[in-house]
């Protein structure tokens, strides 16, 4: 557990510089999205919107990508209670047709694949996500309540490698899922939404774990994001609990604990201002093995339990949060 030295940024900033290393003054953090990222070249450019959607029936997952030589599609749909996994994925030759802005929370995405079409639409006030594939068609509005805050971070590797991602959880959400012949509510008092947005330039191999999930202790809205793994030794992180939306980063690399021939049982995370520890109730796996391109992600739905502190010193309990934790590894 290494306590970092992390700067907030309050202004709009450029991710890269004119020829395309990246700006110094961008490296830190933001409550809200400030960093424009116009990446130049191709080759290893890689930008993804992903919406994680959870509802007391369902969890949905919408991504839509592109890592210049091809994009990757998804629509997936979890039934809690049967877990009968729903999954249409499009792999995109060039990542033609996408359309993805440089700024987060600002513009449309879209992903256009046979059999799959997204698209979202983003506003001050909310987001609109329209979804169908097989078996599936999807709308739904994500609010953006006032005051609501999103952890940005940039995770710099070297001046030619590094990223910009912000992760935007415990958004309200509303709408409804038409699975197969059925229609299923997501209502707005019990369903929420997280974006994973990301732009930058990855090493060819990476790792990281992912946890992000929200839910209510005492009356108060309460979300939790944690990662790990890929930002270790950059002198950045992507820690944060948002109470009633005000973000409390923490700054510190957490130490991480699971079985990876267990994955089922409980995974632990632990660092000076978070002791938690996830329950999953189910493994979602997803493979691509494209030669060049390759990748393998582990996503557990379940429950987490136990603390995390604010920035003036309060413990605050995370029983009962629902979400998820992931271990990814990509060749690309």
């Amino acid at each position: 557990m290494t306590r970092q030295h992390e700067v907030e940024i309050t202004e709009p900033v450029d991710l890269c510089l004119p020829d395309g290393r990246l700006n110094p003054a961008a490296v830190g953090w933001t409550r809200r999205p400030l960093h424009r990222s116009v990446l130049t070249g191709w080759g290893r450019r890689k930008r993804w919107e992903y919406w994680g959607i959870v509802s007391p029936s369902h969890i949905i997952g919408v991504t839509v990508s592109s890592l210049d030589y091809v994009g990757v599609h998804e629509l997936y749909v979890l039934d809690r209670q049967t877990e009968v996994e729903t999954d249409c994925t499009r792999v995109v030759p060039l990542g033609r047709g996408v359309e993805l802005p440089e700024r987060s929370g600002v513009g449309t995405v879209s992903g256009r694949a046979p059999g799959l079409r997204i698209d979202i639409d983003q506003q001050p006030d909310g987001t609109l996500l329209v979804a169908t594939g097989p078996d599936v068609r999807l709308q739904l509005l994500v609010e953006q309540p006032a005051g609501h805050e999103s952890l940005g971070v940039v995770v710099p590797w070297s001046r030619q490698q590094f990223v910009y991602t912000a992760k935007d959880v415990g958004r309200p959400v509303s709408g409804s899922l038409h699975l197969r012949y059925e229609e299923h509510p997501v209502p707005l008092d019990s369903s929420f939404a997280v974006l994973d947005h990301s732009r930058g330039r990855w090493p060819y191999r990476t790792h990281w774990t992912w946890a992000a999930g929200s839910g209510t202790e005492a009356g108060r809205q309460l979300a939790i994001q944690l990662g790990g793994g890929w930002t270790d030794g950059t002198g950045s992180t992507e820690n944060a609990l948002f109470v009633q939306g005000r973000m409390h980063k923490i700054s510190e690399d957490l130490t991480w604990e699971y079985r990876r021939d267990a994955r089922r049982r409980p995974w632990l995370i632990r660092g000076e201002r978070l002791a938690a520890s996830f329950h999953p109730f189910h493994e979602r796996v997803a493979r691509t093995n494209l030669g060049l391109v390759a990748g393998e992600t582990h996503q557990m739905f379940g429950f987490f339990e136990g603390w995390a502190s604010t920035d003036s010193g309060e413990r605050v309990g995370l029983d009962g949060l629902v979400g998820w934790v992931e271990e990814a590894d990509n060749r690309w």
